[in-house]
């Protein structure tokens, strides 16, 4: 009896282990999908946290470098936000800024800093205006971009010193955020000195109630993006694609089943001629149950196609009940990864 009873609380703690660990990867993506998309909620004169992401030429928005590959004014100390698998992979290497942005407080005219640009501090900026080089900051986990600088009608090479934040709130909540930057404050760098020239960077914040609500927040990201990259989903060319082919594959499943039909009944006859010479698809009838000479690379072939069906049916499903959002960093390519091993069981059992 002892033994039995030993036994059947071994039992019982392997089968609480099973269901301690039998959805591992499921609860690994929905952790990872919604831990960013986690509500924040201020109170007056806190600091909402700015982070700078990366900068680029506009024309080609794969080619990014990382924010302080530029000489901006950078905080007392460097602090890299902790970032996901996605959002690493998608290239994000986000960091703090010397922007103290308080909630519902307005700044006129704060400065920033006072930079001692060099030679070589005026050519980076100079080559970054030149190709219309852009920044990406995150504000609340809100995206922003501004450009660097700008090329006038006269082939002025001007450097951006002031930018203006218009801050959009709702009740404790940031709704929206958009930056602008002011023409009259510039530093002129079409002639690169040699020496030293200073550049005094300043900023100014508005903050301003909005009746929009939190969940709708990202709505016009939907709408509209800064980057050429976006592309509208024009939902009624794939309905009309998916139907196509539908359509397409009923006429020539109708046409093969008569043709098969007509086959049958023809062997079904008992007067038909055993010497008939045999045509079309029948020349292959024989080969239809034979062992594949690389049965292997055949199973592996098999498996690796249901893995993918499985990922992209679950990629799908996921899509359509909202997980992923615009700008959700690294969202989808989490999904991929955590997904793609989470199939691997039904990779294995399909080419088994």
């Amino acid at each position: 009896r002892e033994r039995e009873r030993e036994r059947e609380r071994a039992r019982r703690r392997m089968g609480l282990m099973r269901s301690r660990l039998r959805y591992p990867a499921a609860w690994l993506l929905l952790v990872a999908i919604l831990a960013s998309n986690s509500v924040s909620a201020y109170k007056e004169h806190d600091a909402v946290p700015m982070y700078a992401n990366k900068v680029g030429p506009f024309n080609n928005p794969s080619e990014t470098y990382q924010f302080y590959t530029l000489p901006f004014c950078e905080a007392e100390k460097q602090k890299y936000k902790l970032e996901y698998l996605g959002e690493v992979l998608e290239g994000d290497r986000m960091v703090n800024t010397p922007f103290e942005l308080n909630f519902r407080v307005d700044r006129d005219d704060e400065k920033l800093c006072v930079m001692q640009l060099t030679g070589k501090d005026q050519a980076k900026f100079k080559h970054a205006i030149e190709n219309d080089y852009y920044f990406q900051m995150y504000f609340d986990q809100l995206p922003l971009w501004g450009f660097i600088g700008k090329v006038d009608e006269d082939k002025r090479v001007k450097l951006f010193l002031h930018t203006h934040f218009d801050i959009h709130y709702n009740g404790n909540k940031v709704i929206e955020i958009n930056v602008a930057t002011d023409p009259s404050r510039v530093l002129d760098l079409t002639a690169i000195s040699e020496g030293v020239v200073p550049a005094e960077f300043s900023y100014s914040v508005k903050w301003k109630e909005t009746t929009i609500s939190y969940e709708k927040r990202l709505e016009k990201y939907s709408r509209f993006s800064f980057l050429k990259q976006h592309l509208e989903i024009h939902w009624f060319s794939i309905i009309n694609s998916f139907v196509t082919v539908l359509l397409l594959t009923g006429f020539l499943a109708t046409i093969l089943m008569r043709v098969l039909k007509n086959d049958f009944n023809k062997y079904a006859r008992d007067d038909e001629d055993p010497e008939e010479d045999e045509s079309g698809w029948k020349y292959i009838h024989g080969d239809v149950f034979r062992f594949p000479e690389y049965s292997s690379t055949f199973c592996a072939i098999v498996g690796v196609g249901t893995q993918f069906l499985l990922l992209m049916s679950s990629i799908f499903m996921l899509s359509m009940i909202g997980i992923y959002y615009p700008y959700n960093r690294g969202a989808l390519l989490t999904s991929c990864l955590v997904l793609y091993a989470a199939t691997a069981g039904g990779a294995g059992y399909s080419s088994g």
